[in-house]
Order: C-alpha cells, then sequence, then structure tokens
C-alpha cells in the first residue's frame, strides 16, 4: 500500500471523494483509467459476479480477500474493500484485518450485522450488540500494522431500530477508534443531511445504493460527506449493457459491430498493457523471431 497514493491523505480534501464500485480487476482498472481516485470493491457484486450469487452471507472471507487482492494488484489507486461483519467474532476480525491489509487495500468496512449478514439494502437484516461491534472496531484497530490502513465502522440499525440508534451506535463507534463512519441506507434526505452533522468527530462515508436517495456530488458536498461510493455502477452497466447485446444477436442472428461496442483491439491491448510485456519478453527471450 506504501507506493498507492495515501487515502488518509485524500480525505483531507474539502470535496467529497467519489469511489466507484469495482467487481473486478478489470472495472478497477477501468474506473482508474477514468480518472477517479480510489475505487470500491464491492461484496454484492463480489458475490454476483465471481460466483453469481446474491448478497446473503455466501462467501468466506479468503475468497472476498482473494478478489481485493487481485483488484490492489491492478490499480495503482487507493482500495476500499467489503469486510462484510469480519466473518466472525473479534478474534476473526483481528485476522481479517492481517488478511485485508496484506492484500494491498487501504481500507475496509465491518458492518454491525449477525451473520449471515445481508446487503445492507435488502429486507430481513439484524443486528448485534454495541458491546460486541465496539470489541470487533478494538480488535480491527489493533491488528493493523499501517496506521494509514483505515478501518470503516458500519452500522445497519437504521433498518432495525431506527434513526436514532444508529446515530447512537455511530458515536459509540468513532469513540472506539473507527476512523470512518458509515451508517447505513438512510432513507431520506433529510436523514442523509443530519447523519455529518450529529457526528461531527469523524469522516463519514455515505453509499449511493437503491435504498438511499440518489444525489448529486455537490449536494453530498454541502451535506459534509467524506466519501461516497457507488457500488453497483459498473455491474448494473455491465448487465445492461450484456443483455441488449444478447437480445441483439437473438433477434438479428447477427452482433454489433465490434467498433460500436469497444475500443479498438490495439487501443485494448495497450489498456491491459500489453506493449510492456512486450518489452519483458524480448528482454529475456533467446528468440530472435519473437515478432
Amino acid at each position: 500500500m506504501k507506493d498507492k497514493k495515501n487515502l488518509r491523505a485524500l480525505l483531507k480534501s474539502n470535496r467529497v471523494l467519489v469511489v466507484p464500485g469495482a467487481y473486478d480487476a478489470l472495472t478497477a482498472k477501468i474506473i482508474e483509467n477514468e480518472g477517479f481516485q480510489a475505487v470500491y470493491m464491492t461484496g454484492y457484486g463480489t458475490a454476483a459476479a465471481d460466483f453469481g450469487l446474491p448478497d446473503l452471507g455466501l462467501l468466506t472471507m479468503t475468497e472476498m480477500v482473494e478478489n481485493a487482492s487481485r483488484i490492489a494488484n491492478a490499480v495503482s489507486i487507493p482500495v476500499i474493500a467489503d469486510a462484510d461483519t469480519g466473518y466472525g467474532n473479534p478474534i476473526n476480525v483481528h485476522r481479517t484485518v492481517k488478511e485485508y491489509e496484506k492484500a494491498g487495500v487501504a481500507a475496509i468496512h465491518v458492518e454491525d450485522q449477525k451473520w449471515p449478514k445481508r446487503c445492507g439494502h435488502m429486507l430481513g437484516k439484524k443486528v448485534i450488540d454495541i458491546e460486541e461491534m465496539v470489541n470487533k472496531i478494538k480488535a480491527a484497530m489493533d491488528a493493523r500494522k499501517d496506521p494509514d490502513f483505515l478501518i470503516i465502522a458500519r452500522t445497519d440499525a437504521i433498518a432495525t431500530h431506527g434513526f436514532e440508534e444508529a446515530i447512537e451506535r455511530g458515536k459509540i463507534y468513532a469513540e472506539a477508534g473507527a476512523d470512518i463512519l458509515f451508517i447505513e441506507a438512510p432513507r431520506t434526505k433529510n436523514q442523509m443531511k443530519k447523519i455529518p452533522k450529529l457526528l461531527p468527530d469523524v469522516p463519514h462515508l455515505i453509499n449511493l445504493s437503491p435504498r438511499t436517495p440518489n444525489v448529486s456530488v455537490e449536494e453530498l458536498n454541502q451535506m459534509g460527506y467524506s466519501l461516497a461510493i457507488y457500488p453497483g455502477i459498473c455491474l448494473s452497466a455491465t448487465i445492461l449493457a450484456c443483455r441488449t447485446d444478447l437480445q441483439l444477436l437473438k433477434e438479428t442472428g447477427k452482433q454489433r459491430k465490434f467498433k460500436d461496442i469497444m475500443s479498438s483491439f490495439t487501443e485494448l491491448n495497450e489498456f491491459l498493457n500489453v506493449p510492456y510485456y512486450d518489452q519483458l519478453q524480448k528482454k529475456y527471450s533467446n528468440d530472435t523471431d519473437v515478432h
């Protein structure tokens, strides 16, 4: 992580950091190529794209870390990764932090849901006791080696206990040492506005997903958010594009021209850094016929 731009430094800006969601290394590279300063590894997208599964706590820590590692190795910008509940009790959280840090990500968020967890924008969630989550946060803080590896504490209590309970949990989680607070799924703009004002001592992350009002980046700046993640943006676009072109093939018996749907083959290979590997091949090859 030391060779990447520091996420903590990025958060010192007075403007919200816009962080699109990637579900694999390719979408992460596209996000970086489009000029974004950080990328978010989505758990929902990891489950859906890598395994064809819903985000219902069906993936293990090692499966999530493997994807986080691939994404972190593919880009030079900081990666914020979904770490679900930390995959067990505080001792498990301790190991989870170590594994994600070794994978090269800049930050993880750990939530206070009961396992098996559910996507934060699905119904049917349950949360653990505050004391248990506090111990998870403390374990996470103790486990990290790099002080610039950030721990984001997420609460899903709005859905289970209401807005006031979520704010109270946020206050306690900040006092436990969390670097950033993530109050999941506020239901109204008014709730969104209140969160940073009621908990002003730490940076705030907002998740722009279905149950959260879809507001502009400028509005988020005015509200006082430090991070805005867009987990489903690449996954949704991919699904829509696939369905559109598959329907076209089925209806017409012919695919769209490549030049209409993607960069030229040469441009795609340049994006994937083929020239770099060609140079390596020439450097280490004794074959004078390599072209």
